[in-house]
């Protein structure tokens, strides 16, 4: 665990997903009390021990700023650091599982735009978002950077930043409580979501298990903190609950789309059961009093990592029911086919139906079967004297 001692400072971090399904972890790094330049580190996941190497594997300087929001290709080999200078940076991963290099390059679409507070890609990776302080919202092309929209009064100030499972719709929210629903395929906007009056949607992201095509949202409602869902069909709230009860400041779903979490101003952060939209896991004063800035789920385990600048990154292993592993589901489909096969030999061999007919004492039938035994009769009294 990495806080602000010495003045060092995590700002945010990701997961990264490598080609070779070997998990990385990225950190933005401030050292906010010295003169020395602010850094991109590249860390080692360790699955057995649920932990990171003590350190990095690749480190890069940040020439101006320090960093405020990091996206992840989903390729792993591309990262994007927006920094609080108003530029955004580019550098791309190398190397294959803990032999990583990192090149930094100039992202010129993203040259002293302002500061921004969101950055994102596609799940299909052909989309990069970013969201600025300034309400300005760019949609690029990736690689081309060719725009798809440029709309400068997207929003009074960007608070968060989702694309759909399909990479179709971006949703963002904004300081003031709105939120907008966008087409990333053609830079249009779509909708405002509707809300109450005295209801403020601070943050935003979309179902990503392909059947529940739905919007989570978490909103305050005057005092209370609730978490929505808005259906994607028509754009209408379906219903809401009370979860984490307190101010969200972060929000993640699960790659499989099973579970969504919701990190606190407080340091705590619950993970839910979308399926039944209940807590299966509580993580209480992990920061303590501190606001989580980041929370993302590993991409093949139920590990949870969360930053602060205060505490630096905590990975927390969850408390949820463990998942079905491929080759179980293929050990019970066996067993189970295995079982049935016994079954149809037991009742085989024990049945008292036609099918259970001993092979020894079948033979062609004998002619008295037809014509009958001459030695008998079935009259009682004996044959007629006609």
């Amino acid at each position: 665990m990495e806080g602000g001692g010495g003045g060092r400072v995590v700002t945010c971090g990701r997961w990264i997903k490598r080609p070779e399904n070997v998990n990385l972890v990225v950190l933005g790094k401030s050292f906010r009390r010295s003169s020395t330049k602010s850094t991109i580190e590249i860390f080692s996941y360790d699955s057995e021990t649920t932990s990171l190497s003590s350190s990095p594997l690749a480190t890069c300087d940040i020439e101006e700023g320090e960093p405020v929001s990091i996206a992840v290709h989903p390729t792993g080999d591309e990262i994007v650091c927006s920094t609080s200078a108003g530029d955004c940076k580019l550098f791309e991963l190398s190397g294959r599982e803990t032999d990583v290099k990192l090149l930094a390059k100039e992202l010129p679409c993203l040259q002293g735009v302002g500061v921004q507070k969101c950055i994102a890609f596609s799940i299909d990776g052909s989309r990069l978002a970013s969201g600025g302080a300034d309400g300005h919202l760019r949609i690029f092309e990736w690689p081309s950077l060719r725009v798809v929209l440029d709309e400068p009064r997207a929003h009074k100030s960007f608070r968060d930043m989702d694309f759909s499972l399909d990479s179709e719709f971006l949703a963002s929210t904004s300081t003031d409580g709105s939120a907008r629903i966008w087409n990333a395929n053609v830079g249009i906007p779509v909708t405002n979501l509707r809300r109450n009056s005295d209801e403020k949607i601070e943050l935003c992201r979309f179902s990503q298990d392909g059947t529940r095509p739905f919007l989570f949202c978490a909103v305050q409602r005057g005092d209370k903190s609730i978490t929505g869902v808005w259906d994607m069909s028509t754009w209408d709230k379906i219903g809401h609950k009370r979860l984490l009860k307190k101010p969200a400041s972060t929000m993640s779903t699960s790659m499989d789309g099973k579970y969504l979490a919701l990190g606190s101003r407080d340091g705590d952060f619950c993970v839910v059961e979308v399926k039944k939209m209940e807590i299966h896991h509580w993580s209480r004063r992990l920061h303590p009093g501190t606001s989580i800035a980041s929370l993302e789920f590993c991409p093949t385990q139920r590990v949870v990592l969360t930053t602060t600048a205060e505490w630096g990154p905590i990975l927390t292993k969850l408390t949820v029911p463990k998942d079905w592993k491929e080759w179980q589901l293929y050990m019970l489909l066996a067993a189970m086919f295995l079982g049935s096969a016994v079954l149809f030999y037991v009742f085989f061999l024990f049945s008292d139906s036609f099918w259970n007919l001993p092979a020894k004492q079948a033979r062609r039938p004998s002619i008295e079967t037809f014509l009958g035994d001459p030695q008998a009769s079935d009259d009682a009294f004996g044959p007629l004297d006609l």
